[in-house]
């Protein structure tokens, strides 16, 4: 598996306040764009597989509405995740 619990916990420590702050929407949206990117590394070799397509399509929406959260609660938590996670709006 691509995604195992200590890289979950790596991610939620590098990027939410602690690894068991899973919760955190910088943690959340770290871990989608990490997925993200799995899914379309995997999409480019098998461009066939729509249900991974359908789930990449699902997946940018969540992180795009957590995106929207963020900025509208903190924006300065926001330009932080995004340029830290070279994500660009």
């Amino acid at each position: 598996m691509y995604l195992t619990s200590e890289k979950k916990a790596e991610i939620f420590t590098k990027y939410g306040k602690s690894a068991q702050d899973t919760g955190s929407p910088e943690g959340q949206i770290a871990l989608f764009t990490f997925r993200i990117n799995h899914l379309s590394n995997h999409l480019k070799n098998n461009h066939k597989d729509y249900n991974t397509e359908k789930s990449l399509v699902k997946l940018v929406g969540k992180r795009k509405r957590l995106l929207d959260y963020l900025k509208n609660k903190d924006i300065g938590r926001y330009r932080a995740v995004i340029a830290e996670l070279g994500l660009r709006k």
